[in-house]
């Protein structure tokens, strides 16, 4: 890498509906790479039919995406960034509408939805084994495609996550239960994946370090273990997703230790990204005094295609949402994007009529 700065992985609903990648993607990811973000990682890519978590979202479960795949790849790594995959599987985040079938996860449940709750079959022992195959088939299929490396996602309540979870995952199989049941999953994709690809070929995992939001049944100190574990696996780096990069961790808000600082000490030898409220030059500097390795940067990215110089010299600070339909036109985002940052408070103002 260039620098210590990547792009965050970040849905924005460019892609066609077959999964295919678009010119819009394309761009959005590209002018990043140009502009100097040394590590871009896409936003999750489905690696089943019955894992799309969103329309729009870009596919890697079938061959026929294998094309866009490529040029993207190339398109990054022209300007010198290393490109990254981000692979997942939505699990009970996974609409009818969009899947065909029923979602499933690591049990069945009722998720909560804003108009009617879905209920969410049990994993079958051969939907397991078959969300393994095609997490190693996805991973394959990005090093052909020539991509630097791929991530797991296996943070923001998806199906990795729902494993990991108290909250979802109820087995009393080998696949839940005890700490050791519960990340099973995650953990055989990973081995599974390191034992096929190049050993040049990044595979770096996404957690989720503590309890956030509606993502419930995590544990920090089970993360911190986690961590240990996937880096004895192999794991090229961990990803952790805070909300708030430099925070202290809920557990423990009453000492003087930062969340990165955590992972900091339980794998020395592993690199660290973090992502959570990074703007400012300061803030990734923060970071990066605290532990991290990388700060991996999400909004401001999206507001600032040229976020990297920006903060170069120190000597202008990138200014803050909201930002107007036309600002994010100029920054390389599509319509359909713009419209899904619609739905962040305050990201997007509406122009003057």
């Amino acid at each position: 890498m260039p620098n210590r700065i990547a792009l965050a992985p970040m849905t924005n609903q460019q892609s066609h509906d077959d999964g295919t990648l678009s010119d819009d993607e394309y761009n959005w990811l590209v002018r990043r790479a140009k502009e100097n973000f040394g590590m871009i990682i896409t936003c999750a890519a489905n690696v089943s039919a019955d894992g799309q978590g969103w329309k729009g979202e870009l596919g890697i479960y079938d061959d026929k995406q294998l094309e866009g795949l490529s040029r993207l790849a190339k398109g990054i790594q022209q300007y010198g960034s290393l490109a990254v995959v981000q692979i997942f599987h939505g699990g009970a985040r996974s609409p009818e509408n969009l899947i065909g079938t029923q979602p499933w996860s690591a049990s069945a449940h009722t998720m909560p939805h804003a108009k009617v709750p879905v209920e969410v079959r049990a994993a079958a022992l051969e939907d397991i084994s078959r969300v393994i195959a095609d997490f190693v088939a996805a991973a394959k299929r990005a090093e052909r495609a020539g991509f630097d490396g791929v991530e797991l996602h296996g943070a923001h309540g998806y199906l990795l996550h729902q494993f990991l979870s108290t909250t979802t995952n109820h087995r009393t199989d080998e696949w839940g239960g005890s700490f050791d049941n519960r990340n099973r999953l995650l953990r055989t994709v990973l081995q599974k994946i390191k034992a096929v690809v190049k050993k040049d070929f990044l595979v770096g995992v996404r957690l989720s370090p503590e309890d956030k939001y509606t993502f419930q049944g995590i544990d920090f100190d089970e993360s911190v273990a986690l961590a240990k574990l996937l880096a004895q696996d192999g794991a090229d780096f961990i990803h952790l997703s805070p909300w708030e990069a430099a925070k202290k961790p809920d557990k423990y808000a009453t000492g003087d230790k930062a969340l990165i600082t955590f992972f900091r000490e339980a794998i020395p030898a592993t690199p660290i990204i973090v992502a959570g409220k990074i703007w400012k030059r300061a803030e990734a500097e923060q970071v990066i005094n605290l532990g991290a390795d990388i700060a991996a940067v999400g909004m401001a990215a999206i507001g600032h295609a040229d976020w990297p110089a920006l903060v170069k010299d120190n000597t202008t600070e990138p200014s803050h949402m909201p930002f107007t339909v036309e600002h994010l036109q100029k920054q390389g985002l599509s319509a359909p994007f713009i419209e899904y940052m619609k739905r962040w408070k305050g990201f997007v103002k509406e122009s003057e009529k």
